[in-house]
């Protein structure tokens, strides 16, 4: 049998950097490590993480259970309230956010301040977009995933929109629902 490899197989940049984090941080730490979300969609590494003693703070009510520690933020990013409550609990806190969803939460946290109406192009319950959506005002963002869901959007008179995409959001259909919105 022959197999080949493909040059784009394994972890993205992002999730290859955050793994990377969580494991420096398993060997190197002397206190409890835990990440907020499970670091990424791979059972065996998670767990491995979990027999090297890192374990995955699922939700806020799993939060409020712990304190001190190292907390590793996944790639997924996370939004600003979580961000403050882990701060708040007395983590040590590793931002592994990808540094291109970060870019995404700080344009979003900006034209949302600035009174845009922010649209997240993606899956609406995927981690990352949970995380985006966490950076600006509930009132005015809109997730939208279908061709579907663009044509019947819809924007008050004159309001001015920011649209920004999950980074593993297929990039076709994502120009083709920014064209629905434009028109």
């Amino acid at each position: 049998m022959n197999v080949i490899l493909a040059k784009s197989a394994g972890f993205c940049f992002g999730v290859k950097r955050a793994v990377d984090k969580v494991y420096e941080e398993a060997k190197n730490s002397n206190i409890p490590v835990y990440t907020f979300g499970p670091i990424i969609h791979n059972e065996e590494v998670v767990r491995d993480l979990e027999e090297k003693g890192v374990h995955a703070v699922c939700n806020e009510s799993e939060l409020a259970e712990i304190s001190g520690g190292i907390m590793v933020i996944r790639s997924h990013g996370i939004s600003k309230s979580v961000y403050g409550k882990i701060k708040d609990a007395g983590f040590q806190i590793v931002d592994a956010t990808c540094p291109f969803v970060l870019k995404i939460h700080r344009i979003v946290e900006e034209y949302s301040q600035k009174g845009y109406h922010i649209i997240i192009i993606g899956n609406d319950s995927h981690p990352e977009v949970e995380g985006i959506k966490g950076w600006s005002s509930p009132d005015k963002t809109s997730v939208l995933q279908t061709r579907e869901e663009a044509e019947n959007f819809t924007l008050k008179i004159g309001e001015k929109v920011c649209i920004v995409s999950q980074t593993t959001f297929n990039y076709n259909k994502f120009q083709e629902l920014v064209e629905i919105i434009e028109k």
